[in-house]
């Protein structure tokens, strides 16, 4: 039995040679063959991205596949190593199965939950996730917005890395909710060697100014610690919130 959120398949060791166009990383595997592997990644990737680091993938060959393999892993290293997620689709799949298996309390309470929920003012935004308690209908939804996040100083986490102005109109689109609705923007921390979450106020400094208004207003915000190995990822609790 094991307390995995999300269980890996077998995944391939490697060394990065090379991030290009964004989608794209040229990985040598331990066997010495060298592939191209699909980064699902747009970001920067900042402190995580490093050439001849350590990486994993994993291999699901299709012909409905551009290429076969994609990256998952890297590993970074300061006094320890730490695996840190690459794959940015992950952790809404990760979320979905953890708010199944309900070990995240603090969203609060709910019965139903929908994915992709169109929301907004333009009703052209789409929530991550919808959670509702129909057997009390007094008991009111709950808009829960996932952001992945790797960005690390020391033990500190910090989200954005750069510029987000579709992370910006989310948090405006969280705000306006207030009266109607409970909203939750919920930070994915993607690698385990971080317990404290701030706004990463140097990349994107109107973020940081829209997240703490956000609070004010009464969005809750829950950055959630995931230990992340090469057999799987699970949940660690709540890190601290750094707004100082």
């Amino acid at each position: 039995m094991t307390d995995w959120i999300y269980p890996f398949p077998p995944l391939q060791g490697g060394t990065l040679l090379k991030r290009y166009k964004r989608f794209f990383a040229d990985i040598e595997l331990d066997s010495g063959e060298i592939i191209t592997a699909h980064c699902p990644n747009t970001g920067p990737m900042t402190g995580v991205c490093h050439l001849g680091g350590r990486v994993m993938v994993s291999h699901n060959p299709s012909p409905k596949r551009k290429l076969a393999y994609t990256w998952e892993l890297a590993a970074v290293q300061d006094t320890v190593p730490t695996w840190v997620g690459a794959n940015t689709a992950l952790p809404n799949r990760v979320i979905k199965a953890a708010l199944k298996d309900r070990v995240i309390p603090e969203v609060g309470p709910y019965t139903d939950l929908r994915t992709e929920v169109p929301y907004g003012r333009d009703r052209k935004s789409r929530i991550d996730f919808l959670l509702s308690t129909a057997e009390q209908p007094d008991i009111p939804d709950t808009y829960v917005e996932v952001k992945n996040t790797t960005w690390a100083q020391g033990t500190l986490v910090l989200f954005p890395d750069t510029v987000t102005t579709r992370g910006q109109k989310h948090l405006r689109e969280l705000t306006e909710l207030q009266g109607t609705a409970a909203a939750v923007m919920l930070y994915f921390i993607n690698r385990g060697d971080c317990d404290r979450f701030a706004p990463g106020d140097e990349a994107d400094p109107e973020y940081g100014q829209l997240l703490r208004s956000a609070i004010a207003a009464g969005v809750r915000v829950l950055p959630c610690r995931f230990d992340v190995q090469p057999t799987g990822i699970r949940y660690l609790g709540l890190a601290e919130l750094v707004l100082g």
